[in-house]
């Protein structure tokens, strides 16, 4: 059964311990221009082997203006955002249904490490970790109309 579609599939991952010296790298490289960094206090759920803990994280990261889009985001010590041997951290998709596409994950052998909780209690993105190979992060569908003005004006929106 196959859960995530390759056109689903908008961004990749990657966590950075120098986060604007990557920038500059990857404008020089591959001309990339860049949103301006998004700091975020979200509430979460992480999955330990004790059971979930809810807490609230400090995330900051960008995306790229250009496509293929990149998310590049500043490590969080101690968490699931310390910079991957690889360099990818995980591959994004968007989902309709958050709850039903993770149920499917974890039915393949992808179980959840963490999500991102709504104010309604639901989550609207979850990271999954397989074996082998970078997390699968999806991401509600609801939240696209803002990224892509986000992405669009490359501004801030707060």
């Amino acid at each position: 059964m196959t859960t995530l579609r390759p056109e689903n599939q908008y961004h990749v991952g990657v966590v950075v311990d120098d986060f604007e010296g990557t920038l500059k790298r990857l404008t020089e490289l591959f001309g990339y221009e860049w949103c301006d960094e998004l700091v975020a206090d979200t509430a979460v759920r992480i999955y330990t082997a004790d059971g979930p803990v809810d807490t609230t994280i400090t995330t900051r990261f960008t995306y790229s203006v250009n496509e293929p889009r990149l998310e590049i985001i500043r490590p969080i010590p101690d968490s699931v955002w310390t910079p991957a041997d690889s360099g990818v951290h995980h591959l994004g998709y968007w989902s309709d249904d958050v709850p039903g596409d993770s149920a499917a994950l974890i039915e393949q052998g992808l179980p959840i490490e963490v999500a991102g909780i709504g104010p309604d209690g639901v989550p609207y993105w979850v990271y999954h970790r397989g074996p082998d190979g970078p997390r699968v992060e999806l991401v509600s569908s609801r939240i696209k109309p803002g990224l892509e003005q986000y992405w669009a004006s490359g501004r801030n929106p707060r």
